[in-house]
């Protein structure tokens, strides 16, 4: 057998494997989209995903509101009110503490990065207890901006995202920062001039991490949004199982495959870059 007849059968085998594997992965979310047309009888009937007898009823039930405060369109805009916002000002702060992490020497700065890095292993339900009592007392509970989920990204308290960009800073070199300075440029121009531009598949990724873990946050609106109307997706689909004494699951399942359709719609325009962010950011220069 020859070499080249021996790659072939390897990379054969191997996208075999590939295509394999990725189905069994993805095939909850196929089958959740064909469920979605069945009705509750036929859902736990097997696993196939095809709808013998497809139905808009989960659908049409999905579109309802409840006591006229609230429906899955008003809590997808609650949704990403709250989502954008995070995104906007955890990419910010994120940058800017990265920035003055890896690119400036101050009084204190191994401590302080080590104090930051420890916050990774704190568990969030930690704080919830303290961060919830000291919300209340600002007054921010069930506050009509969503003080409480959105001021915290204002301080790059993800650390996560703070430790990937010094990781790909570290791959930048100081000489661009040199010539810009030469130039002219402050520190925040080379930021905004240099670095960030830079920055953009690492940035994106940071963005798209941010933008799926919020949308798909359910404690935090929990503890912080009391008022039915300002209740996110994440909420209204639990209210609406404990709506009824029978769950209508192929409304449950409308509605969960109608909230993911936008998360799903910028993960794929922003793919390329995001591994790109992550190729380069697992890298240590």
């Amino acid at each position: 057998m020859t070499r080249d007849r021996r790659m072939m059968i390897n990379t054969f085998f191997r996208y075999l494997v590939l295509i394999a594997v990725g189905l069994i992965m993805v095939y909850p979310l196929i089958w959740m989209v064909g469920a979605s047309f069945k009705t509750n009888a036929e859902i736990f009937s097997g696993i196939g995903f095809l709808p013998k007898k497809p139905t808009l009823s989960g659908y049409q039930g999905a579109l309802k509101g409840y006591g006229g405060d609230i429906n899955i369109f008003k809590a997808m805009l609650n949704t990403y009110e709250i989502v954008i916002s995070k995104v906007v000002f955890t990419i910010t702060s994120a940058t800017i503490t990265a920035y003055g992490f890896a690119r400036f020497q101050f009084k204190g700065k191994g401590i302080f990065f080590a104090i930051l890095m420890s916050t990774l292993f704190l568990p969030q339900v930690v704080l919830n207890v303290p961060q919830f009592i000291m919300y209340n007392q600002f007054n921010w509970i069930d506050s009509p901006l969503y003080l409480a989920l959105i001021v915290p990204t204002l301080f790059a308290t993800d650390t996560y995202f703070v430790f990937m960009l010094i990781q790909f800073l570290r791959n930048i070199p100081k000489e661009l920062e040199e010539a810009a300075k030469i130039d002219g440029c402050n520190s925040l121009k080379t930021l905004w001039h240099v670095i960030v531009p830079m920055l953009k598949p690492s940035i994106v990724s940071c963005a798209l991490f941010q933008f799926m873990w919020s949308s798909n946050d359910f404690m935090g609106p929990l503890l912080y949004v009391n008022t039915p109307a300002r209740y996110p997706a994440s909420i209204f689909v639990k209210m609406s199982m404990d709506a009824d004494a029978g769950f209508e699951w192929n409304r449950v399942l409308a509605m969960s495959m109608i909230s993911i359709i936008p998360s799903l719609i910028v993960f794929f325009l922003a793919q390329k870059s995001f591994v790109d962010g992550i190729a380069a950011g697992g890298v240590k220069g």
